[in-house]
């Protein structure tokens, strides 16, 4: 089940779209923003009822 979500980056802080995948659970990767390219720390959790979230950092701040 794919979900999009719509957040910020934490560099440029312009908003991006990050297209979440519940079915494959708790996940952390990384993503390279959309604007200006630079490395995303994204964690993806997912809860009880199989909705997932995603937190978004640096890089180099998770």
């Amino acid at each position: 089940m794919l979900t999009s979500r719509t957040t910020h980056c934490p560099y440029c802080g312009e908003s991006i779209e990050l297209l979440l995948d519940a079915s494959a659970g708790d996940q952390h990767y990384i993503e390279d923003c959309q604007v200006c390219c630079r490395p995303i720390s994204v964690t993806v959790t997912v809860d009880d009822r199989g909705h997932a979230q995603a937190n978004v950092a640096g890089e180099n701040e998770a």
